[in-house]
């Protein structure tokens, strides 16, 4: 898998439609504002005035932007209900509009291109942005291997624990396991910048991912001077990738459907070699 098509792949998702053109706007700006960041553009502008559907929709963009973890029952049942149908389809574009931006600012921080940003968008409203995103990119990205196992597993769980994907948290990916992952590692991700058990390369990774998660538009210089020293550029492109990935757990957590499959321990995982999750 080549930077190139990765690269292809997220202009295709900025270049995608909720069906709605006037809420993609406005779920962008409203991501946008909340992150401090740019927002993704945009096909039309958003006329002055708006409706209670607006309102909730912007809400809840705000929210998720912010903190996924902060949207409630009575946030989520309001938004399910103004949606309708189109609920799904709506979170992945608020995603989108929510995460591209973080990863292209990742992107200034390190030094790197902004790998799918193009000077013209050629609008797609025929595409479904979930298969796009999901079947499509998310598999893409499993699929590099420039960084090693354990980084990539505690990358995930991390973000896992930032977002409180209770599902993501309940997994274990095997590779990791097999390559000197272990519980006894796991437990020091929350404290990592006082833990003995992980590399200097690793903690520069968690920084990082702590950064794109929570300070996007303010990634500290020491930050990304740590992710340059320890990563080539082709394994900083495939971290920022990765966090982008392991975040699509904000649409389930916005949902509500991030349910564990187990209720005691850990579900084993692998990824096979088209990049899809599979339970083992």
């Amino acid at each position: 898998m080549s930077e190139r098509n990765l690269a292809e792949r997220l202009a295709a998702l900025v270049a995608m439609s909720s069906g709605d053109v006037r809420l993609d706007t406005l779920m962008r700006l409203t991501c946008g504002r909340a992150l401090r960041l740019r927002p993704l553009p945009m096909e039309v502008d958003l006329p002055d005035g708006g409706d209670e559907r607006d309102r909730i929709v912007a809400a809840f963009a705000d929210q998720f932007a912010v903190d996924v973890t902060g949207i409630g029952a009575n946030q989520r049942a309001q938004f399910t209900s103004a949606l309708g149908d189109n609920v799904f389809r709506t979170v992945v574009m608020i995603f989108i509009a929510d995460f591209v931006p973080r990863v292209w600012a990742g992107f200034d921080g390190l030094g790197l291109p902004r790998h799918g940003q193009v000077s013209v968008v050629q609008w797609d409203h025929q595409a479904d942005p979930i298969d796009a995103l999901l079947n499509g990119f998310v598999p893409a990205v499993a699929r590099l291997r420039e960084l090693d196992a354990v980084t990539t597993e505690v990358v995930r769980l991390r973000g896992a624990a930032q977002h409180n994907c209770r599902l993501c948290k309940s997994r274990r990916e095997t590779g990791a396991l097999e390559a000197g992952g272990s519980e006894d590692l796991y437990a020091q991700i929350e404290a990592y910048e006082a833990a003995s058990g992980f590399t200097d390369a690793q903690k520069a990774a968690l920084r990082y991912v702590d950064a794109l998660i929570w300070t996007p538009s303010r990634i500290d210089a020491e930050v990304a001077a740590g992710v340059r020293k320890h990563f080539s550029e082709a394994q900083a492109f495939e971290l920022t990738l990765d966090i982008m990935r392991n975040a699509c757990n904000k649409i389930m957590v916005a949902l509500g459907a991030d349910a564990p499959l187990v209720k005691e321990g850990t579900e084993l995982f692998a990824v096979d070699a088209d990049g899809q999750t599979v339970s083992v």
